[in-house]
């Protein structure tokens, strides 16, 4: 829920916050139903989206998956995965929970060792995220009439190195690996793409492959 000072609006009724939404998302002092509702601090503003369906959810899974199977076929393959994870923005005063963070193994073990509540940039070797109907525009590069950030500019911002955007829109149905970052203009200078049916090459240092043969757009 969007606002230009830190509020959460019901219907035409304001309440005002008792602190501003990055310091109550950072204390998990926002109370919401436990149904799979997630609440995110996009560019200062808190975004509630429902709980993700279950096309959405297979899609996070067919990466897992091929990451895992990397993991096998591989000896030495550095690279774990972990989904529905803060990560907490700092620098920015942003947190969002990617769909998937992959990060490498002994940042894996250290972060399970020291039970982290939060992971931090630098942290993160990639972050995923898969577009639903109801906050697809948080997750993309913005648009020309959007004045505020979006996740995009958000990732660049602090340097998270690549960007797999899974768009699921009907006119767009397609992978985006962004990488390159500019903190200066919070933007990613490269990008590479695959439709849904191809095969997306991930590079290096990741080296591993993810099928989408299955992957479906949101209906409508």
């Amino acid at each position: 829920m969007r606002g230009e000072s830190p509020k959460v609006s019901t219907v035409a009724h304001f309440h005002a916050l008792p602190d501003t939404p990055y310091n109550l998302w950072l204390r998990d002092e926002l109370a919401l139903p436990n149904d799979g509702t997630r609440v995110e601090v996009v560019a200062g503003d808190m975004v509630v989206s429902p709980g993700p369906t279950y096309d959405h959810n297979l899609i996070v899974q067919d990466v897992q998956r091929a990451l895992f199977a990397a993991e096998t076929a591989t000896p030495g393959f550095r690279w774990r995965c972990v989904h529905t994870m803060d990560l907490n923005l700092s620098d920015i005063h942003d947190g969002y929970i990617p769909d998937l963070i992959i990060l490498d193994v002994d940042t894996s073990t250290k972060a399970r060792d020291t039970h982290v509540r939060h992971l931090l940039p630098d942290q993160v070797g990639m972050v995923m995220e898969v577009t639903s109907r109801s906050n697809a525009a948080d997750d993309r590069q913005p648009t020309l009439r959007r004045s505020t950030g979006t996740k995009w500019n958000g990732y660049a911002q602090v340097e998270v190195a690549y960007y797999l955007l899974v768009d699921r829109a009907p006119r767009s149905a397609q992978a985006v690996l962004y990488s390159d970052p500019d903190p200066a203009s919070g933007s990613y200078l490269h990008f590479e793409s695959w439709k849904f049916g191809e095969t997306i090459h991930l590079p290096e240092p990741f080296g591993f492959e993810i099928g989408t043969d299955e992957w479906r757009v949101w209906d409508g």
